[in-house]
């Protein structure tokens, strides 16, 4: 078994206008960071996952969630068709009768951000969805050691 990788740290320092330290540290507090610095790498992070999505070609994942009524024309159908269709993009899907007529289903989605972003905009768009959202990461590889 290899040894655990080491992570080395670098400080550097930063200055904020009093105000925009204080809304920083009222986020800090809300979200439950113990330290400035795991806000920050967090941040820089987000920032670096939606930097790799507006690359075409980068590798991605994301979820996918939509709610739609399953009496609609045909929906169910299209959907799972679409999926079939774009099968090297669907890792998954879970779906989940909500009450007699709607429906959510979750997709793992993984491919090129351009792959990926235009199965999700098909999915959303398809007549009978009332409501979905594309939430995006990437892969582990894209990111730096946290």
């Amino acid at each position: 078994m290899p040894a655990p990788k080491e992570i080395h740290a670098e400080r550097f320092s930063i200055s904020l206008e009093p105000d925009l330290l204080e809304a920083f540290d009222a986020f800090r507090a809300q979200r439950g960071y113990a330290t400035r610095s795991e806000a920050v790498r967090d941040l820089i992070r987000e920032a670096l996952v939606q930097r790799a999505w507006e690359q075409p070609d980068t590798e991605v994942v994301g979820t996918l969630t939509l709610v739609y009524d399953h009496d609609a024309t045909d929906v169910s159908n299209a959907l799972t068709n679409l999926q079939h269709h774009h099968h090297s993009a669907v890792v998954c899907t879970t779906h989940v009768h909500l009450d007699e007529r709607d429906c959510l289903e979750v997709t793992v989605l993984r491919g090129s951000s351009a792959e990926v972003r235009r199965l999700a905009d098909h999915l959303l768009a398809h007549k009978g969805v009332v409501h979905g959202r594309l939430v995006t990461t990437a892969a582990r590889g894209g990111l730096p050691a946290r």
